[in-house]
Order: C-alpha cells, then structure tokens, then sequence
C-alpha cells in the first residue's frame, strides 16, 4: 500500500507539474508578447517619430527618441525600419542602415496588421510585437519591432518551475509519509495481517463455513443477513429457491419470530431452541458477535431435530441392550448364588428342583418368544426386559394370544424397538414404586390385520386426564428430576414419520396403558 499510493502521489504531480510548466510557459510568453505589442503600439503612435522620416536624416531623431523608451519599458530592444526594412533605430547603432532580420514585417508593412512573432534576430530568438507606422494620410511608411529576447523568457520561466517542482517535492514527501501512515492504521485495523494472509483466512474460512454440517447464518446489528452457508442453505430453502437473494435481507423473512432481536440486545446465548420450520422442527444456537466490547451481530446455527433424534435412537437402543444384558448377567448370577448355598447344604433335591424350574420357565418364556415373535432384535429386546423386571422384583408377562410374525421394514423394525423399550422402560421405573402386589406389567401384541398393535400395560399410578393433553410434548413429564420429557415425545415424533401413532388409555391393571400401532403398508408401497 506504501508503494502504490506513493507511485499513484508521484504519478499524479509529474503529470500535473508536466502540465503546469507548460501552461506557465504558454501564458509567460503571451503575456511578453502581448507587452511587447502594446509597447510597439505607443512608440508607433508617436508624433514626433512620424515626422521624423520626412527628414533627411531620419535614424538620429528616432535613434533619440526610441532609446528611453527602451530603457523605461527593460525591453531587450526597439527596432524602428521604413516601408524598405532599413533600420532606423536599434540597440546597437552599427546596425543602423542595415536590414531589419527576422523576414517577419509582409504583415505590418503590406496587410497593416499588429501582431507577435518568434523569430531570430540579430540578437538571437525573440518575442516580438510588430506594428506598422502611418503618416497623416494614413499611409504605411514603416514598421515598430520591440522583443524580448527568448533566453530571458526562459529564465523567468526555470525559476518559476523551479519554485512549483520544490513545492510538489514536499507535498510528495508528505504524502508518502501519510501513506505510511494509512498503511499501519489499516494493519492494525486488519490485526496486523497482509492482504496475502487475509485471502488466505477468507478461503480458509468459506471452506470451513461450507463444509461444517449445521446450518450458520449470520446477522448485523440490523438483523440484515451477511452469510449463510450450504447447510442452512438445505434446511431454511426449498430445492427451487437460492439463498443468493436473501443476503442483505432481514431475518425476518426466515424466521418470522425469531429471537435474534434478543440476543442482538441483551448479548445473551440461546442454546437448543426449537422452532417449527417447513412442517420440521429445528434446534438453534444462537450467539452474539462483539467488536470492542460492542454487539455487532449474532450468529446462528442451525440443525434438524431428526438427526439429534437419529442419534438419541441409537443411544437409547445401546442403553437398552445395555441394562438387558446387565439385569440377565445380574439375573443369573443371583441364582448361581442360590444353587451353592443349597449344595453347601446338603439340599440337593431342592437344588435340582430349583434348576429344573427356572430352566423350564426360561424355556417356556423362549419357546414362546420363538413361536411368536419373528424379528430377532424385538426377541432379544423382549427377553433382556423380562430379565430386567426379574431382577427388579417385578413380574412381566405377555398375554397368550400375542403375535407378531409379520415383518416390517428395517425402518419401521427399528422405530418399534426404540419405542417399545420406551414403553416398557417407563413401566417398570413406573411399577418400581409400587406396592409388591401392584408391581406387575403386562404385554400384548398382534400383526392381525393391516397393521401391527402393541399394548404396555402397568399397574402403576395411571395418568392424570389434564396431563394428557401435554404427555407427548417435548420436555413435560410426570415424574421429577432434569432431562425429562424426551422419551414419550420421540416416541410418538419416530411413529408419526412412518404413519403410525402412539395413544394411551386407562389400562386393566389400573394403570395406565400404552397402544402403539404401526401400519404394515403405507400408502400404496409394501414393506
């Protein structure tokens, strides 16, 4: 930036110094010309001076009469010459009598005319004004010639310049010196960076804007949109439309009642904000911009709520295989448990009884499970819950007429085991805190039919009539303590994508009772 404003400051006074010198010259010349005509013009209007060439000795009467006017006027010289060009007054008196140089007098001596020339006289290159001189009949009988020697014009002409280059030296200096300036206040604005390094960063960060999976969109203090990426592109945009024309526009016209206004003016981070957008719900983070300690925009991020609940589906199906293997290992050691303490006593027949019947309930429970429930991750699901209540003192059964040999898409398949081990997850923690007699669940499903129902039955404290209304929002619960409220409201989020629905009713154990139905078909596609 030094270089170029200094060449561009340089540049710029060459060019117009150039100028300027030939504009002085050109305007110093006219302006010696134009005196030396008007001088030309009062020795020509001389009375005395007319009269003198009717004499016969006309050069020593005009020699006289010229040689002050010379000397008040500081013109280099004052010729005087007849109709001939012969001399009759002149600087230099042995050029008297001799012939006016320069061959310049035709338009004085035939056409009348006063004017100025340049030409080279006897003293060298001059300015001259030419005038012709009348008689009283009017008649042309000589010629005025006064000059200023051009050496001389040019000499005026170098100090004049020299005087307005000096000047232009030091405005130069000052203004390479305001570059300086200029360029180390515009580093410390651009944090010390060079304009290769910018560009650097610039490309560097639309390579990272563009490929980070959320959603960004930034704002001004205006609420005016400067930035958006591809992904938010995806989310905010249908396929037809282009997030070009939405630069420069309020955010307003995204999101009608967003709360970036807020952050804007309190400087408050928000944080897992959902907002329903396009018929889909969305999570925005939002975070203010500062610039010295000001607020001069805000940032957003935004991702689908779907993809958060891809990944809490398959945490929670890891959880349930988790505790299914726990209660089953914690299951099994328990007996292993009562089994020696009946060897150590001598008790082999109750041992042996004792083995006998949990291997042929174990067999029963699996049988029935093999005979009746096709999908092996729904088998395993249901075998690791009975497990678990076992463990917990909770009876679990699943009533006899149960099937569900039917199967369903991997979609679908997936969706039934995230919401069943829901289901019977909150039973269980719901039973927990009842009486030993109370503390029982019960299980029906059936495929009969277009679509496939599933019954969790609990004989827990049931469901309050107002709270209904709110049981499948996100973040209300029945039960105390944080982070609640995200398990029935995915549930019912996951049915509802594959067109199922989940419904909950007062159940036969006298508690409450879940129904979720998942349609085999949807609309004219098979699974």
């Amino acid at each position: 930036m030094i270089t170029l404003i200094s060449l561009l400051i340089i540049g710029i006074f060459i060019i117009f110094g150039l100028f300027l010198r030939s504009f002085i010259h050109n305007t110093l010349e006219d302006q010696i010309g134009q005196r030396a005509l008007r001088v030309a013009q009062s020795v020509a209007n001389i009375p005395e001076l007319q009269s003198a060439f009717q004499l016969e000795n006309p050069a020593s009467n005009i020699q006289e009469i010229v040689t002050p006017i010379q000397e008040d006027t500081e013109a280099e010289f004052i010729v005087v010459g007849n109709k001939e060009g012969i001399r009759y007054a002149h600087p230099n008196e042995s050029q008297l009598g001799k012939k006016m140089v320069g061959e310049d007098n035709d338009r004085a001596l035939l056409a009348g005319e006063s004017y100025i020339s340049k030409r080279v006289g006897s003293l060298g290159l001059s300015i001259r004004g030419k005038v012709p001189i009348y008689n009283t009949e009017q008649e042309i009988i000589g010629v005025v010639s006064v000059g200023f020697l051009n050496e001389e014009v040019q000499g005026i002409i170098k100090s004049q310049s020299r005087s307005i280059w000096f000047t232009f030296f030091g405005i130069i200096v000052l203004g390479m010196v305001g570059a300086v300036l200029i360029s180390h206040y515009i580093k410390k604005l651009l944090s010390n960076l060079e304009p290769e390094e910018i560009s650097h960063l610039l490309v560097e960060k639309e390579a990272i804007l563009q490929s980070t999976h959320e959603g960004m969109i930034a704002v001004n203090q205006a609420g005016l949109i400067t930035m958006m990426n591809r992904a938010a592109e995806q989310i905010l945009c249908k396929k037809s439309q282009s997030a070009d024309h939405l630069l420069g526009k309020s955010i307003l016209e995204l999101f009608p009642y967003t709360e970036v206004f807020d952050v804007l003016a309190g400087g408050e981070n928000q944080y897992n904000r959902e907002i329903v957008l396009h018929d889909e719900i969305v999570l925005v983070n939002r975070t203010p911009i500062y610039l010295e300690q000001k607020i001069v925009g805000a940032v957003s991020t935004i991702r689908r709520k779907t993809e958060i609940e891809e990944v809490t589906n398959e945490l929670l199906e890891i959880k349930q295989y988790a505790n299914a293997q726990r209660a089953q290992t914690h299951e099994f050691s328990n007996k292993l448990y009562i089994i020696l303490g009946l060897l150590q006593l001598h008790q082999f027949d109750d041992a042996i009884d004792f083995i006998q019947r949990e291997s042929d309930l174990q067999q029963e429970w699996s049988q029935f499970l093999f005979d009746n429930v096709a999908d092996p991750i729904v088998h395993g699901l249901l075998q690791g819950k009975y497990n678990q209540a076992n463990e917990a003192g909770i009876n679990m059964v699943i009533q006899p007429d149960s099937q569900l040999t039917y199967r369903l898409s991997r979609k679908k398949t997936d969706v039934l085991v995230t919401v069943l081990g829901n289901l019977i997850e909150n039973a269980l923690e719901e039973v927990k805190q009842m009486p030993d007699d109370r503390r029982e669940i019960a299980i029906s499903f059936t495929d009969i039919g277009h679509e496939v129902v599933i019954e969790v039955d609990d004989a827990g404290r049931g469901i309050h009539e107002e709270a209904e209304a709110h049981l499948f929002e996100q973040g209300f619960s029945t039960k105390e303590g944080d982070h609640r409220g995200t398990g029935l409201s995915l549930s019912n989020h996951l049915l509802l994508q594959i067109g199922g629905h989940l419904l909950v009713e007062e159940g036969d154990l006298g508690g409450a009772c879940f129904i979720m139905i998942i349609p085999k078909k949807r609309g004219n596609g098979h699974d």
